[in-house]
């Protein structure tokens, strides 16, 4: 067996607060961590590694991964590759990389399993992406060796199957183009790189086949020559979707090399290919043309699937939905047929379960088969089966993710796994090997494997490949569990439960009630959800994270419920839990909190409106308007689908009765509002009405404004100040501890 190399790495040592982040493999956590737990912080949310890129060699006797390490101090993060034997589990971990300053990205097998390739900076004189390069390096260690020498940095690369070849795209953004070099190790210096295309444009996306004889390729129509001249010249003006060129989808024959287009000119955007393991067909996505279309923020909407015959070039438009957005689309092995994923009703915008459609490829224009199975939930798809008999899939299913097989032939579905966590699994093509990421409320995500899919089921059968945060044993944890519950209208409602650190049955807890966005998600029984849910359970707090009526996981009718009266039975359903709890003896109904993000941020606005039985409210990019929102957000059809499928300027009552601002002059309960300035989702002005409301009509509030462009705050320093503020908001209105806001509290707790 081999010697676990130590690769859970000092990181910060700061007195009390943290747990040293040192490390190796297993025998590290017992001299990492402190001998009693201590409660988690909103700090070591920030400090948690984060594991990705699971690549089994094509034996499937070893799997490369990546892990991404926090650099509190430069605001980054450092990502190294590590390697584990999957017959030997953890035991057999590696570290195959340690460049503190740099990283490894990328990881890709030769096809002899003899050594690998990845992605680097590691001998730039910056951390700055165009200095990429592509290194190879052997799985027993030693030096890595350099093989390209790109002037403004590789992009990404692919091996080809018969592991003669490394494709390679490399150019400054605009302009990338395609290059390969042999694998075979030159005499002297590095592989000579030969030039492929010579798009002016550059090339967008690009794939191999698997025979190797040819890549499909999508490029813009035109070069925005102008469009690049303007930025340098510092006119940095952002035009509201902007017009910009189409892609076209063309073909690069590689014996000889000679570069071909094959999608008509005008006629739609290309996106999304997809091959067939034998060669012979090409599935793509169409998008519109039309400005204002093409630059929605799904690229499923105003897009139709398309579907080429290799040899011929002969093109077939599959679909015609409009705005329906289709996913896929997916060949099964045995290239007999052809799958997407799309709603139940393919006839306008709607959130009706997602379906998957079927079709034999060669039955030219006839007809997709629906498949449902009876099943009451979202369906996708997923991976094949070796066989071609079955499409597998994981979904939501109450407040779990599962693994499903949806059964072709017989359209019938089977439940694979039954793990109260949240379960996701893969199959890689190449080596057959099974991936089963795993989280549930103690486990941050972790890779497993196991020896088949018909094993997957069996939780004993699963060998763990991974342990990227050990410190998580040295943290006191609350209990975390599913619950139901009756709403007024006498529906079933579900949600997570998190018991307070060192909970005593018969005591009373103060409550946070932390909403979920979407609305179109659901919380589930992972590891610290609910916007850090441990945190509060270590600070003595309940948490009910509840999956209201437009929640996703608990059936068609549950996720729709609240469309046209957007509100109402989400708002009950999230109070006659918050009733549930307090009737069971474990809230104190007169110490209670409320805080959500996005969706949950509108569901916080709408409880300040119409109850004062909280004492504090975090509001979180959240809507106060419809009306002036619809024109403010990038997903507009979305918020007329919700609100009675209207326009705010034919309906604007609609809009106006289903805004928290209308009932404003209820508000009693003192809150604190956060939002990226820049947010395209939910405009920061949203907040700003709320805001000035507030302080028109002598509420205690607070607005903080994050710097950024993203529905989401960007930089680990403002995370942190966000929650650790909004916890402090909670604990002075709530349980009467502290202070509102404190800078040297924040200041008190970071690495110096």
């Amino acid at each position: 067996m081999t010697k676990p190399f130590q690769f859970y790495r000092t990181r910060l040592i700061v007195s009390s607060v943290l747990v040293v982040l040192a490390a190796s493999a297993p025998a590290l956590v017992a001299q990492s961590q402190p001998t009693t737990p201590r409660p988690m912080t909103f700090l070591d949310m920030q400090l948690m590694n984060q594991q990705g890129a699971p690549t089994p060699s094509p034996d499937g006797k070893w799997m490369l991964y990546t892990v991404s390490f926090p650099d509190w101090k430069e605001a980054r993060r450092q990502t190294d590759l590590f390697l584990v034997s999957t017959t030997e589990g953890l035991p057999s971990t590696r570290q195959m990389t340690f460049t503190t300053e740099k990283n490894e990205t990328a990881p890709a097998w030769a096809r002899d399993g003899q050594s690998f390739f990845f992605l680097s900076n590691r001998e730039a004189p910056t951390t700055a992406a165009t200095q990429t390069q592509l290194y190879r390096m052997r799985p027993d260690g030693g030096e890595a060796q350099r093989l390209t020498d790109a002037r403004d940095g590789v992009s990404d690369f692919v091996v080809s199957r018969d592991g003669r070849w490394i494709y390679f795209r490399a150019g400054r953004a605009e302009t990338r183009q395609l290059f390969r070099i042999s694998t075979d190790k030159p005499a002297q210096g590095l592989p000579a790189a030969e030039t492929l295309t010579r798009q002016p444009a550059g090339i967008d996306a690009w794939s191999l086949t698997r025979a190797g004889d040819r890549i499909y390729f999508t490029t813009a129509d035109r070069a925005d020559t102008d469009e690049k001249a303007r930025r340098d010249a510092k006119f940095t003006v952002n035009i509201r979707n902007a017009e910009t060129s189409l892609l076209g989808l063309w073909t690069l024959d590689l014996a000889p090399v000679a570069a071909k287009r094959l999608s008509p000119e005008g006629a739609y955007s290309v996106s999304g290919v997809t091959m067939s393991d034998d060669g012979k067909w090409v599935a793509f996505r169409g998008g519109s043309t039309k400005r204002y279309e093409r630059n929605i923020t799904s690229e499923t909407m105003y897009s139709d699937l398309y579907l080429m015959e290799a040899e011929s070039g002969h093109i077939e438009r599959l679909t015609n939905n409009v705005e329906v957005g289709e996913s896929g689309p997916s060949f099964s092995p045995d290239g007999r047929w052809l799958a997407f994923g799309a709603p139940d009703d393919t006839t306008r915008y709607s959130m009706t379960n997602g379906r998957v459609y079927l079709r034999a490829v060669v039955d030219r224009g006839t007809p997709f088969r629906k498949l449902d199975g009876g099943f009451d939930g979202d369906l996708n798809t997923g991976f094949w089966s070796p066989d071609s008999k079955s499409i597998y899939f994981n979904t939501g299913l109450k407040a779990t993710t599962q693994l499903f097989a949806l059964e072709v032939s017989q359209n019938e579905i089977r439940q694979i796994t039954r793990e109260a966590a949240s379960v996701s699994v893969d199959r890689d093509d190449d080596s057959g090997m099974v991936l089963i990421s795993y989280a549930d409320g103690t486990t941050p995500t972790t890779v497993f494997t196991t020896t088949s899919l018909d094993s997957v089921g069996t939780r004993a059968s699963w060998k763990q490949l991974t342990d990227t945060n050990p410190q998580v044993r040295g943290f006191a944890l609350g209990s975390q569990e599913e619950i139901t519950w009756t709403s007024k209208d006498g529906t079933k409602v579900g949600g997570v439960l998190h018991k307070p650190v060192g909970y005593q049955a018969g005591q009373r807890y103060p409550l946070i009630v932390a909403i979920h966005g979407g609305p179109a998600s659901a919380d589930i029984l992972n590891f610290n959800g609910g916007y850090g849910a441990q945190v509060y359970a270590g600070a003595g707090y309940v948490v009910l994270r509840p999956n209201y009526r437009g929640s996703t996981n608990y059936g068609f009718k549950h996720k729709t419920d609240i469309v046209g009266d957007y509100f109402r039975t989400g708002y009950e359903d999230i109070m006659t839990g918050v009733d549930h709890l307090i009737a069971q003896g474990v809230v104190d109904g007169d110490r209670m909190g409320v805080l959500g993000w996005s969706a949950g941020g509108h569901w916080s606005n709408w409880i300040l409106t119409q109850t004062d039985r909280f004492k504090a409210i975090s509001s979180g990019a959240g809507t106060s308007n419809w009306i002036s929102m619809y024109a403010q957000s990038d997903v507009q059809r979305n918020r007329q689908f919700y609100l009675g499928d209207k326009l705010p300027y034919d309906d604007h009552d609609a809009y106006w009765n289903q805004s928290p601002l209308k009932y404003i002059r209820n508000a009693k309960t003192p809150t604190m509002i956060h939002v990226v300035e820049g947010d395209p989702r939910v405009p920061s002005p949203q907040s700003v009405e709320l805001h000035m409301a507030l302080k028109q009509i002598g509420v205690p509030t607070e607005l903080f404004m994050y710097p950024g462009s993203t529905h989401g705050i960007p930089d680990t320093r403002n995370q942190l100040l966000k929650s650790m503020s909004e916890m402090a908001w909670m604990d002075f209105y709530v349980r009467g501890k502290g202070e509102k806001f404190s800078w040297r509290d924040i200041l008190a707790t970071i690495p110096k």
